[in-house]
């Protein structure tokens, strides 16, 4: 049982998808994949596989500009297990940003369907390689897993994007607001250190509000 557990936990934290949905064959009892109940097949209902409005533009006035809509298996239950997980991202003009974060979960895929964004990852340590293009309407750029990346609208208009994730839960940390804004603070002399600033500025960052936009 234990073993088996771990198994199915295993492959959703790879972010591969499980065979059908709910409880493996051979399970007694409820499951958690990635923090979720596996569900009872029996049980399952036409709206656990429904999410409406991700068409309706939301709301980006507010401090970074941006509005991420997730689809993940908080909205659609139904997604547990299948490793997969979509959301819609509003971007203000004029520098509109999802700020730089990452997924540990999960890839992503992106494809722009107004304005014009430009957008990048950094590879891991040590060659911390940059890798930026500007999108227009129909293109696709994709952010492996794991890896920091962001958006940013360089142009005069709205701007929209939808993403597609390899995870149910693909997770996401916001990379200044994991170090500026965590809870309790970080010690802001290891701050003052790790980035080479005086230890004032630091305590400054900490003191802001820090905006997650999803």
């Amino acid at each position: 049982m234990v073993k088996e557990v771990m198994g199915v936990q295993e492959m959703a934290r790879l972010g591969g998808g499980l065979r059908g949905f709910g409880l493996g064959k051979g399970l007694r009892g409820l499951v958690f994949v990635n923090g979720k109940f596996c569900k009872d097949p029996m049980l399952a209902k036409a709206e656990d596989f429904f999410y409406s409005g991700l068409n309706i533009p939301r709301n980006t006035s507010n401090p970074v500009g941006s509005t991420v809509t997730p689809v993940n298996v908080a909205q659609i239950p139904g997604l547990n297990t299948l490793g997969i997980s979509l959301v819609r991202i509003d971007y203000a003009p004029d520098g509109g940003l999802n700020l730089p974060h990452t997924h540990p979960r999960a890839t992503e895929i992106l494809v722009i369907l107004e304005g014009t964004l430009y957008v990048g990852f950094v590879t891991s340590n040590p060659e911390n390689r940059l890798f930026t293009k500007v999108l227009y309407p129909g293109d696709v750029f994709v952010f492996p897993v794991g890896l920091i990346h962001f958006q940013f609208n360089v142009g005069k208009t709205n701007a929209v994007a939808f993403a597609g994730l390899s995870s149910q839960n693909p997770g996401v940390i916001t990379i200044a607001i994991a170090v500026f804004g965590s809870n309790p603070a970080i010690n802001p002399d290891v701050l003052a250190k790790a980035f080479q600033l005086d230890i004032n500025v630091v305590k400054n960052l900490q003191s802001k509000f820090w905006w997650a936009n999803n």
